[in-house]
């Protein structure tokens, strides 16, 4: 198997006693995914705990500090502590967020949706080419959820994101759940969505659960999958093939069996949809 293909899910510390207790890949797991941000300060228990983990399953680093698209200029520290991460973890993907999250150099602390025009279009382009320099490395954008739109938009986000893609030479990480949400307040189709990436962009899929509320769903990560998003991710394999998948799951964090169960869902709906006819 390729390193970090398959079926991984997110590294969280509620279940590290479980890791130290069986290797992850005895769990039936193929990769782990990491928060870079909680692993950057060197020492301490956390990167020991990282580097016993990586000793036995390759490793994905998740970034929510990049601000991509600001118009602050990028934090050279903080890539170069993000470089030395990953020189440490030699992680099989690096990703963060297509979104702006600084301003003024202060975090706002959430992923902010960019106004998708052409020259956001060039603005992202450029610093992704600047990131993926200082990193050594292929940098994977996500799709953030959004529940309001910038007047000035010109293109649809699955254009933007295809067509950066292509200018940047840079990765997609598709959050099916995502997709999902966003498509409940823009009123777009998903499918569509799915069906205007690049394929051979698309390099890691999230799924991961939201809250409903009276104005639609919100993005949580603390429920399971829900049905909407199960069915979407049956649509995804199917336009994109099999693809590095994980459920991530940040808050309500259950046991770890119920966790691998339901990523043998995911499992099982892969196996449908791409078996042979």
């Amino acid at each position: 198997m390729v390193p970090g293909s398959g079926f991984g899910l997110g590294l969280r510390t509620e279940h590290y006693a479980d890791f130290r207790a069986r290797p992850p890949r005895d769990w039936g797991l193929d990769w782990l995914e990491v928060i870079s941000e909680n692993y950057l300060v060197p020492g301490g228990r956390p990167l020991a705990h990282l580097d016993a983990v990586r000793a036995d399953i390759p490793i994905a680093m998740h970034g929510v500090s990049l601000s991509i698209g600001s118009a602050d200029p990028l934090d050279r520290r903080y890539l170069r502590e993000l470089r030395a991460l990953a020189d440490r973890l030699e992680p099989c993907r690096i990703s963060d967020h297509l979104c702006w999250s600084s301003v003024d150099h202060r975090h706002l602390h959430d992923l902010l949706p960019l106004p998708l025009t052409e020259t956001m279009l060039r603005h992202v382009a450029e610093r992704v080419d600047q990131v993926q320099v200082a990193l050594g490395r292929r940098l994977l954008l996500e799709n953030v959820s959004s529940y309001v739109a910038w007047q000035a938009d010109t293109l649809g986000e699955a254009q933007f994101l295809a067509e950066l893609a292509e200018r940047a030479d840079c990765g997609l990480l598709l959050d099916v759940n995502n997709v999902h949400v966003s498509a409940a307040h823009h009123g777009f189709d998903p499918r569509r969505f799915i069906d205007t990436l690049p394929p051979a962009r698309v390099a890691q899929l999230h799924l991961a659960g939201h809250q409903l509320t009276d104005e639609g769903p919100i993005d949580t990560h603390d429920h399971p999958v829900a049905e909407p998003v199960w069915e979407l991710y049956a649509h995804t394999l199917r336009r994109l093939g099999p693809v590095p998948t994980m459920i991530e799951r940040d808050d309500d964090i259950p046991p770890l069996p119920t966790l691998l169960a339901e990523l043998d869902r995911a499992r099982a709906i892969q196996q449908a949809v791409l078996a042979p006819a």
